[in-house]
């Protein structure tokens, strides 16, 4: 793949478009998801896809749900990462190979898509970019789509490469709690922050130290990433005098926070770390300091 036609943060529906109909070896995976309704993204995937388009699925694909000790997942909370050889299994068994241009989108604002962008890096994969404005700017956009379930390619053989992402576990986390070395980012929705709510996991609050960026803040008004000279002020707003190659994303489950490093990406910065157990994986051990407010 020449550097013309690879994409390796953003890609617009136009320049996707093009890819396809260049016949550029490209594989599409919608990744829309409902946290609360594990059934919705599947259901939106079939009423209408990017034709093509692979379903990933968070809970089956991008993620490890069994036990730990058994799945050999590579992190823990709600949403544990599978061993990146379960993964390269699953890329096989779809048809995507080391050639191809991988593109991932959602219809939730990029929370989801980002998880499958940050997995292709983490496997070694530089080729993979998100959708910038996702399902809803390819419509808008004139691009034809799809329904119901894609026949199924040939499988084929996806090879493991060196790590192009940084991987943190809970113990590194905690082991650099208040140190200069490392800045925790928290991409949660400032109530959940702050404690005051916690839908979902068994404690409220947030690691102590923690500074908050939502991940919704890094998309503009049209669903689309703001542009890189706006991200890169907020973040250095938002991080101050702390160095941004100490970042280490988290959130709920190890999902939502990779917009936030995306958007770093884009603005400059960085690539950065994703401590992918996150609030899920910290206050499952009471041990573990708790901060509120």
């Amino acid at each position: 793949m020449t550097p013309s036609t690879s994409f390796s943060t953003l890609i617009s529906a136009a320049q996707l478009r093009t890819l396809l109909e260049n016949k550029v070896p490209t594989m599409v995976f919608d990744c829309s998801c409902d946290l609360m309704q594990p059934a919705t993204g599947p259901a939106q995937y079939r009423e209408a896809h990017i034709p093509g388009a692979v379903y990933a699925h968070l809970d089956h694909a991008l993620s490890s749900k069994g036990d730990r000790s058994i799945t050999g997942a590579a992190s823990g909370g709600r949403h544990p990462l599978p061993n990146r050889e379960v993964f390269a299994g699953w890329l096989s068994s779809v048809g995507f190979d080391n050639a191809m241009q991988a593109v991932a989108y959602d219809r939730q604002g990029a929370n989801y898509c980002g998880r499958l962008w940050w997995m292709l890096k983490w496997l070694g994969h530089e080729s993979v970019a998100v959708l910038d404005g996702g399902f809803q700017a390819w419509q808008a956009g004139g691009g034809a789509v799809s329904s119901g379930d894609e026949a199924a390619r040939p499988e084929s053989n996806f090879q493991v490469g060196e790590a192009l992402v940084q991987l943190v576990d809970v113990d590194t986390v905690a082991s650099r709690l208040g140190q200069q070395d490392q800045q925790i980012v928290d991409a949660r929705g400032a109530p959940r922050f702050r404690g005051e709510v916690e839908p979902i996991d068994p404690v409220a609050g947030h690691i102590p130290g923690a500074l908050n960026r939502p991940f919704n803040q890094n998309l503009g008004a049209d669903g689309k990433f703001k542009d890189a000279a706006t991200l890169r002020a907020e973040f250095s707003a938002l991080l101050g005098q702390r160095a941004p190659a100490t970042v280490v994303h988290h959130c709920g489950s190890g999902v939502s926070a990779v917009p936030n490093i995306l958007a770093m990406e884009i603005a400059g910065l960085g690539r950065t770390a994703l401590f992918a157990g996150s609030w899920s994986e910290w206050c499952s051990d009471p041990s573990r300091p708790v901060a509120q407010g």
